[in-house]
C-alpha cells in the first residue's frame, strides 16, 4: 500500500516539495493544504478542509487519512506549535516544535543563542523603547546598522540603515509608530556586515545535521541589488563562491554547533534549517536563521536532489538522518527566476490572466512553481505579489542553467508582470 504525505502551505515553495515527494515510489497522493492551482497534477491533491490554524483538526485529519507524514511549509505554523499538536497525537511531522521554532520566531531569542553558543554573528543588542535603542545608536562604534523587528514579519522585518539618523528612524518606525504589529515589540540592532550573502539549508533530525548545496537569493526587487527588499526575486545553487573549505566551516561552526546548542537546551531541532550568512573577510558568519526551507531556494535546491526526498524526510523525523542521507546530482545547476506582479511589494493588482505555463514547461529541464495564483471562471490568474517562479536545471553548467530558466520566462505572460533580468549574474561573472 503506498504512503500518503500532507505538505501544509500554498506557495512556491510548498509546489515544490510537494512535486519532489510525489516523485517517490512510496508515495500514492500528496495532499496540498490548501496548495494552489499548481499542485492539482498526477498525485498532488489539494485539500481545502483542514488549515493550519487548526491543528487538532489537521492531526485528526492526518489520522483519518492515513497520511504516513507531514511536512510544514512556511514558519507561522512552527513557530504556533503545530509541530507539537501533530507530534502529540502520534503523526510525524518534518518541522520543528514551537520551542525550537524560536531560531526564527524570535530574533532577539536567536542573537543570544548565538551568543551563547559562540556561533559566529554581527555585534547585536536589543531593545524596547526608543530612548535607550536611540542611545545605543549614538554610541555605537560602528556607523551603518542593520535594524530588525524581533518577531516574524512576514520577512519585511529588516530596514537597512545607511548612516545613524536612519536607523533612528528605523527603531521610532517600529517601536513608536509599530510599522511591523507586534512583531515589532523588541527591536534588535546589528552591526552591519560586509561581504557577499548567501543561503546554507540543512537536514536536521535533533542530533544530526546535513547540509545542502548553498543557494544565493536575490532579495532586492530591481538589477544589481536596488530597490526595496522582497520576498526574494530568483535564486541559484550551487554557489560557485562558497569553496569546500567554506562549507566545512559552515557545517562544523555553525550548523552542527546550532543543532548540538538546541538539543542541550531541551528543544532538539527537527526540520531543514535555514542559515543566512554573509561571506566576510573574517569568514562565515550568520545573519540570521529560518525554521523551514527558503523560498525561492527550495525552487533550486531541491531540483539538484537526486535520492528520495521521502526517504530523507523520515530519517529526520525518525532520528535516523544517518540512513538516508541525501544525494545530489554531481555537477548539476539550478537557477530560477521570480515573476512578480506590478506594483509588488506594495500593492498590487489581482486578477491578470496567465498564460503560457505549458510553453514553458515543454523546454527540457524547466519547471514552473506557482505560488500567487488562483483560478477564476476556469483561468489562471493572478492573486499574489510573488507569482511563480520559473525553475531550470542543467548538467552544463550554472550560465546553462540560468539561459534555460529565461527561456522558460519568455513565454510566461500576465500583464504587469515583472522579473529581475540579472539572476545569478555575480556568480557567472565572477
Amino acid at each position: 500500500m503506498s504512503d500518503a504525505v500532507l505538505v501544509v502551505g500554498n506557495g512556491g515553495r510548498e509546489h515544490v516539495l510537494a512535486s519532489c515527494l510525489a516523485l517517490s515510489p512510496k508515495i500514492g497522493k500528496v495532499y496540498v493544504a490548501p496548495g494552489n492551482p499548481g499542485t492539482t497534477k498526477g498525485k498532488l491533491v489539494n485539500t481545502s478542509s483542514i488549515t493550519a490554524s487548526n491543528p487538532d483538526g489537521i492531526a485528526i485529519w492526518c489520522q483519518e487519512n492515513s497520511v504516513s507524514l507531514t511536512v510544514i511549509g512556511p514558519e507561522a505554523p512552527l513557530a504556533a506549535g503545530i509541530a507539537d499538536t501533530l507530534g502529540k497525537a502520534n503523526v510525524k511531522c518534518f518541522g520543528p516544535s514551537a520551542a525550537a521554532a524560536q531560531i526564527e520566531a524570535s530574533k532577539a531569542w536567536s542573537k543570544s543563542f548565538m551568543t551563547r553558543h559562540n556561533i559566529p554573528t554581527a555585534r547585536w543588542e536589543s531593545f524596547t523603547d526608543v530612548e535607550s535603542a536611540c542611545r545605543h545608536i549614538d554610541t555605537a562604534d560602528y556607523e551603518c546598522l542593520v535594524v530588525k523587528a524581533s518577531g516574524l514579519a512576514a520577512g519585511k522585518g529588516v530596514i537597512v540603515a545607511e548612516d545613524k539618523e536612519q536607523a533612528k528612524d528605523a527603531v521610532r518606525s517600529i517601536l513608536q509608530e509599530s510599522k511591523f504589529g507586534s512583531a515589532g515589540e523588541i527591536v534588535v540592532l546589528e552591526e552591519r556586515l560586509v561581504g557577499e550573502e548567501f543561503s546554507v539549508l540543512s537536514f536536521c533530525d535533533g542530533r544530526h545535521a546535513v547540509c545542502m548545496p548553498p543557494a544565493q537569493d536575490h532579495k532586492a526587487l530591481r538589477e544589481g541589488n536596488t530597490g526595496p527588499n522582497t520576498g526574494g526575486m530568483g535564486a541559484y545553487a550551487p554557489c560557485p563562491q562558497v569553496t569546500t573549505s567554506v562549507m566545512d566551516v559552515i557545517k562544523r561552526d555553525i550548523v552542527q554547533k546550532a543543532v548540538d546548542g538546541m538539543r542541550e537546551e531541551g528543544c532538539p531541532y527537527v526540520g531543514a534549517l535555514y542559515t543566512g550568512l554573509m561571506l566576510t573577510k573574517d569568514g562565515p558568519k550568520v545573519l540570521e536563521f529560518n525554521c523551514r526551507f527558503g523560498d525561492p531556494e527550495a525552487q533550486v535546491i531541491l531540483p539538484l536532489l537526486k535520492s528520495d526526498l521521502y526517504d530523507t524526510l523520515l530519517a529526520c523525523v525518525d532520528g535516523k538522518l544517518p540512513e538516508a542521507e541525501p544525494e545530489w546530482h554531481e555537477g548539476r545547476h539550478a537557477a530560477a527566476v521570480v515573476l512578480a506582479s506590478e506594483g509588488y511589494p506594495g500593492s498590487y493588482p489581482k486578477g491578470r490572466c496567465i498564460t503560457g505555463i505549458d510553453e514553458a514547461e515543454a523546454i527540457d529541464g524547466v519547471r514552473v512553481y506557482q505560488a500567487g495564483t488562483s483560478v477564476t471562471d476556469g483561468k489562471l490568474v493572478t492573486s499574489g505579489g510573488r507569482v511563480l517562479a520559473v525553475s531550470a536545471s542543467s548538467a552544463i553548467s550554472l550560465d546553462a542553467a540560468i539561459k534555460l530558466a529565461y527561456d522558460g520566462v519568455s513565454h510566461v505572460t500576465f500583464d504587469g508582470a515583472y522579473h529581475r533580468k540579472d539572476i545569478g549574474r555575480s556568480a557567472t561573472q565572477a
